[in-house]
């Protein structure tokens, strides 16, 4: 069998939910509230680095850093009301994720090597989860209705449901962190595959 499975989803029949909104990603040097933002802090020609939650910016003397907290240290300290840590990144350093317009899907280029420029973090386009190699711990968009559901986390692979869809389980994702803090299971929801993408 050498031909490829057919894509469910070509010319999105009527009964396919549309993708969620991408994310995007401005400076943070905007005059935008960061409390609570996701962020990525990084040098432009070295690297990123993403699962940061920020607090709002501090001056000081004549610079403005943010302070940047790991994701599970931000929901921990949320949640059970406890400081942590934050050290201060100068705020040239750091971008913001925001939900982005829907774009239509760039044209297919015949290679599957897509190249980046290193001066500014990478958009991300949704990719839908039936896609992907592997999704446990992975952030996801539940779309069902037009609503997009996120801050979630795949807590599972695919599988097989009990009425024969293949479905994945996500958790909110505090629900998510407080499994590795405290131990507690987190309350999952079985979600059909077709209805969950990578954010």
């Amino acid at each position: 069998m050498s031909n490829p499975l057919p894509d469910p989803f070509a010319d999105r029949p009527d009964w396919a939910p549309l993708p969620p909104r991408p994310i995007d990603v401005v400076p943070a040097v905007g005059g935008a509230e960061l409390r609570g933002r996701r962020v990525l802090v990084g040098l432009p020609g070295l690297g990123w680095r993403g699962d940061l939650r920020a607090d709002e910016r501090v001056v000081q003397g004549s610079r403005t850093y943010v302070p940047v907290i790991p994701e599970h240290e931000w929901y921990r300290a949320e949640s059970e009301q406890v400081e942590v840590f934050a050290p201060l990144v100068p705020v040239e350093r750091v971008w913001v994720e925001t939900v982005g317009e829907r774009r239509p899907p760039p044209a297919p280029t015949g290679s599957s090597i897509r190249l980046v420029s290193l001066d500014v973090p990478t958009r991300r386009p949704p990719t839908p989860v039936f896609e992907a190699d592997a999704v446990t711990g992975r952030r996801v968009v539940h779309v069902d209705g037009g609503a997009e559901r996120r801050d979630l986390r795949a807590v599972t692979e695919t599988y097989s449901g009990a009425d024969g869809d293949i479905c994945v389980r996500v958790a909110p994702e505090l629900e998510w962190y407080r499994w590795a803090w405290r131990g507690q299971a987190p309350t999952t929801l079985e979600v059909p595959v077709h209805l969950l993408w990578l954010e």
